[in-house]
C-alpha cells in the first residue's frame, strides 16, 4: 500500500447556544502522512508534538487501527510511519481530537479502499462515536457549519446555509482546559425559561448564519455552558464580554479557551478596538471537510 496524505480543519463547536450540535470548520489544518512500514515510527512537528505519545497510543495511530478493523482489513497491526504537522492548538476548544480521529478514520479508508471515495457517512458515524458527540466531528467530516444529533443507531447531519459574507477571528490563549474537566460544572438540570431562551438563540443561529448576520450578536447569547465555566478560564471570560460589549457575537469555542467571534468583516471591525492582550488573533475563514492530498 502507498502512502497516504489527509488534511483536516480546525473546528469551533457550540458558537453560542448550539451546545454539542453545531459546529464551523475553519481554514486552518493539520496535515498528517501515513506509510506502511516494517515498524512503528514518528515524524511529529508543530503544535503538541513534543507532549503526544509516540506509539500505539497516539490518537490518530490508535483511530487508524480502530479504522481498519471496522473496514474489514487483513492486518491492522501492521508497521505505520506518521509524520504529522499539527497547527490546531491543543484544548484550548478548536477540536484538534476530532481532527485527529477524523485524521485517522481517512487514512485508514485509503488504506483498505485504495482509489475509491471517500464515504463520509461511514466517517461521520465513526467519528462522532469515538468523539463521544457530533458537532466537532460532523464539521472536520463535512466542513462548513453543521447540524448534527446522534442516536443510538445513527449519526444525523445537515449542512447549514451559510452567508459568504460570515467570517471569524478566534482569540487563542496559551492556557488550556481538558474537556472532561470543562463538562464537570455543567448544570444538571435547566429552568424552564432558560431552556426557551436557548432553545430560540439556537434557532435564530441557524437563520443569522444563512444570511441575516445582523442577528449573529443575539443569536450567540448561551444559558448553558459559557457563563458555567467562567471560573474556569477567568481570562476568556472577560475578553468574550468585552467583545461582546461593542457588539461583536462573541462565543467559547467548544470547551475550551479559545474565544470566537462571528461576523461580517463590516461588524468583526469593532473587535480592533479591544485589548486582547494575553491572545494570539487570527482572522480565518471558513474551512473545507477532511480530504486526502494527491
Amino acid at each position: 500500500m502507498a502512502a497516504v496524505t489527509v488534511r483536516v480543519p480546525a473546528t469551533s463547536a457550540n458558537l453560542g447556544p448550539g451546545f454539542d450540535a453545531m459546529g464551523l470548520a475553519l481554514d486552518v489544518y493539520d496535515e498528517i502522512t501515513v506509510t506502511p512500514a516494517h515498524r512503528l515510527g514518528f515524524d511529529l512537528s508543530g503544535e503538541g508534538a513534543d507532549d503526544v505519545p509516540r506509539d500505539e497510543s497516539h490518537l490518530v495511530i490508535t483511530t487508524i487501527r480502530q479504522g481498519l478493523v471496522d473496514l474489514g482489513h487483513h492486518d491492522p497491526h501492521q508497521g505505520l510511519h506518521l509524520r504529522a504537522t499539527n497547527v490546531i492548538p491543543h484544548s484550548r476548544g478548536l477540536g484538534s481530537s476530532a481532527a485527529a480521529i477524523g485524521a485517522g478514520l481517512v487514512a485508514a479508508w485509503a488504506l483498505a479502499r485504495p482509489g475509491t471515495e471517500l464515504d463520509r457517512e461511514w466517517l461521520l458515524d465513526r467519528s462522532s462515536r469515538i468523539e463521544g458527540h457530533p458537532d466537532n466531528a460532523g464539521a472536520v467530516v463535512h466542513g462548513g457549519a453543521v447540524l448534527a444529533w446522534m442516536d443510538a443507531d445513527r449519526v444525523g447531519l445537515v449542512n447549514l446555509a451559510l452567508d459568504p459574507r460570515i467570517e471569524a477571528r478566534v482569540y487563542v490563549p496559551a492556557t488550556t482546559l481538558p474537556t472532561a474537566k470543562a463538562r464537570r460544572v455543567l448544570p444538571g438540570t435547566m429552568r424552564r425559561a432558560a431552556v426557551i431562551n436557548q432553545a430560540s438563540r439556537a434557532a435564530l443561529l441557524v437563520h443569522a448564519l444563512a444570511g441575516a448576520p445582523e442577528h449573529l450578536w443575539e443569536a450567540t447569547r448561551d444559558w448553558m455552558h459559557q457563563e458555567q465555566r467562567a471560573t474556569l478560564m477567568p481570562e476568556s471570560h472577560r475578553l468574550r464580554l468585552r467583545l461582546r460589549g461593542v457588539g461583536v457575537a462573541a462565543a467559547v469555542s467548544g470547551a475550551g479557551t479559545t474565544i470566537i467571534a462571528l461576523g461580517t468583516p463590516e461588524q468583526l471591525a469593532a473587535a480592533d478596538a479591544v485589548n486582547c492582550e494575553g491572545f494570539q488573533e487570527h482572522h480565518v475563514k471558513v474551512g473545507r471537510g477532511a480530504h486526502l492530498v494527491g
